[in-house]
């Protein structure tokens, strides 16, 4: 008869360690940042470059007008907020919520809610005027929608460095429930007060409907748990099903830029000029994609260069989807095609294409190199901080207020600790 001491713990066969780890952890917390903070950025650039030009894309000038979009749109059932009203005031408005949540996202403050606000902005100003856009904005359109699932403010990001404040200030309490949080419920009853305001609109169709009032109704559920049965089964079920809802969603991600990348490169592989060498002579030879004339001349005088990046675009685009199996293959036409956006961008003046593009392959970075960046930036801007006098004279008021650890680094530095930790929480803030 075996003793307590002899049995050994059942070992997992490999699909249940597969469920397991995709229901116990949002997984790829770095990649999902980049995606997040890539797609805001790019968006965020976007709407301020267009600012000055924005009643022309979006507004009452638009050459789409304003009973055509509605027309479109009550064919197609899309989502968009500037059918609401035609007032001039709206539209501004709507722009200017567009840049906000955009920017806020970015930096990670309130993610999830976030998230929502941002896919919100997109989906507004997008299907009012679907024709304006170079191929980015199709891009920027499905992320916004895969964003909302993600859990994508675990690091480098607001939510993250508040958190890991707390954490370092022992506001968390000892069953694990955190302080009372003022601004989330404040939060969650205005936007639940403004979605019932619309509810009874004609134009919100009953999809949309149904999809805002869910994740409005999750938001606070998810609040109540942690608040009240933070240890909880309630709280446990609400993670595993988030976790489930990330992890498909940045799979969703990862497919959605493999089906660009191999649709694009088999769709080439068809067309006459892709199969001799010379696609890429003549977009370099139209105004309209020649920003630097004597640079899109330098190039598309060299016959072997021509013919060297028209074939290795369709390779490289072709191949990545299988490239996947192999991780350091992988990585190396990862980042030619990184390279090659950034090209892109510059050549034929397309960096909004460019930029969206980057931010899906962002997806597929490793997480080595992702703490990496992340440890180098937090620091640069650890030692760009020390620098500036008014970072000295809040850091003395905060050392005024209450004592601290003491500090090992050398003047001008950081210490171990603090690096590690901004290295962990990341650089977004």
């Amino acid at each position: 008869m075996s003793s307590p001491k002899e049995r050994t713990v059942p070992r997992l066969d490999p699909l249940g360690r597969g469920l397991q780890r995709v229901t116990a952890q949002a997984l790829g917390p770095y990649q999902s940042a980049v995606v997040r903070i890539g797609f805001a950025a790019t968006w965020l650039l976007f709407l301020l470059r267009e600012l000055p030009h924005r009643d022309e894309l979006y507004g009452p000038d638009s050459p789409w007008g304003w009973d055509m979009a509605r027309q479109l749109i009550s064919e197609n059932d899309a989502f968009t907020v500037l059918m609401w009203s035609d007032a001039q005031l709206w539209f501004e408005f709507v722009y200017g919520f567009a840049v906000l949540t955009s920017a806020l996202l970015l930096v990670g403050w309130r993610t999830r809610t976030m998230s929502v606000l941002f896919m919100i902005g997109v989906l507004s100003l997008q299907n009012r005027s679907i024709f304006m856009g170079d191929g980015g904005d199709n891009v920027i359109h499905l992320m916004a929608i895969y964003l909302v699932f993600t859990r994508c403010g675990q690091v480098w990001s607001l939510d993250a460095r508040r958190r890991a404040r707390a954490r370092a200030d022992g506001t968390e309490q000892a069953d694990g429930a955190w302080r009372v949080d003022r601004v989330g419920p404040v939060l969650w009853a205005v936007l639940g007060t403004a979605l019932a305001l619309v509810t009874g609109m004609d134009e919100l169709g009953w999809f949309w409907l149904v999809l805002f009032w869910g994740l409005w109704a999750s938001q606070g559920l998810w609040w109540a748990a942690g608040r009240y049965a933070p240890r909880g089964a309630q709280r446990l079920l609400l993670d595993v099903v988030a976790n489930l809802a990330h992890n498909a969603a940045l799979l969703v991600i990862m497919v959605e830029a493999c089906l660009i990348y191999a649709t694009a490169g088999w769709y080439k592989i068809q067309g006459s000029r892709w199969q001799d060498g010379t696609a890429v002579y003549y977009p370099l030879n139209l105004d309209y994609f020649s920003p630097w004339p004597t640079l899109s001349e330098l190039l598309s005088s060299h016959g072997v260069m021509i013919l060297i990046i028209t074939y290795g675009t369709v390779i490289v685009q072709v191949a990545f989807p299988f490239t996947l199996l192999n991780r350091r293959v992988k990585n190396v036409l990862l980042t030619l095609m990184i390279c090659e956006h950034a090209v892109i961008a510059v050549v034929l003046g397309l960096p909004f294409f460019s930029l969206a593009m980057i931010a899906a392959d962002a997806v597929f970075l490793p997480t080595s190199f992702l703490r990496r960046v992340g440890s180098w930036v937090a620091r640069a801007r650890g030692a760009l901080s020390a620098r500036l006098p008014l970072s000295r004279l809040s850091r003395g008021s905060r050392l005024s207020r209450g004592p601290a650890a003491p500090e090992t680094a050398p003047q001008g530095g950081q210490s171990a600790q603090e690096s590690a930790e901004h290295a962990r929480v990341g650089f977004g803030a």
